[in-house]
C-alpha cells in the first residue's frame, strides 16, 4: 500500500491545483458584469446582429476538411522527395498508389461538387 502514497499524492495535487485555482479567480473576480462587455467584436464597429444569429454555409467545413487532407499530402511528400535515391524502385511505386489513392479522393470530391461555391 505504501507504494501507491507517491501516486495518490500527484493525484490530489492535480485534482486540487486546479480547484484551488477556480475558487481564487471566482474570490478576486469583479462583482458585475457590463452588458457592452458581453457583446461581440467586430472591429469597432457597432455589432450588426446577435452573436449566434449568422449561421456558416457547411461547405467552409468541406473545403477545410478537403485542405487539411491535401495538406497532409505535401507533408508525406517532402520526406519521400529527399529519400527518394535512397528508396529506389520500392518507394517509387508505394508513393505512386498513395498519390494514385489521393487523386481517386480528389476526382470524387470534384465529381460530388465538393470544390464548386455555387
Amino acid at each position: 500500500m505504501t507504494h501507491y502514497i507517491p501516486i495518490l499524492l500527484f493525484l490530489a495535487v492535480a485534482i486540487a491545483f486546479p480547484v484551488v485555482t477556480l475558487v481564487i479567480a471566482r474570490l478576486i473576480r469583479a462583482g458585475r458584469f457590463d452588458p457592452i462587455k458581453l457583446e461581440p467584436y467586430e472591429c469597432g464597429t457597432v455589432a450588426t446582429s446577435e452573436a449566434f444569429d449568422h449561421r456558416f454555409s457547411v461547405r467552409y467545413y468541406l473545403i477545410a476538411v478537403l485542405f487539411v487532407v491535401f495538406d497532409v499530402e505535401t507533408v508525406f511528400l517532402f520526406p519521400w522527395a529527399v529519400a527518394f535515391r535512397r528508396l529506389a524502385l520500392f518507394g517509387f511505386l508505394e508513393m505512386l498508389v498513395f498519390l494514385v489513392i489521393l487523386i481517386v479522393g480528389y476526382v470524387y470530391a470534384w465529381r460530388r461538387g465538393a470544390l464548386s461555391w455555387v
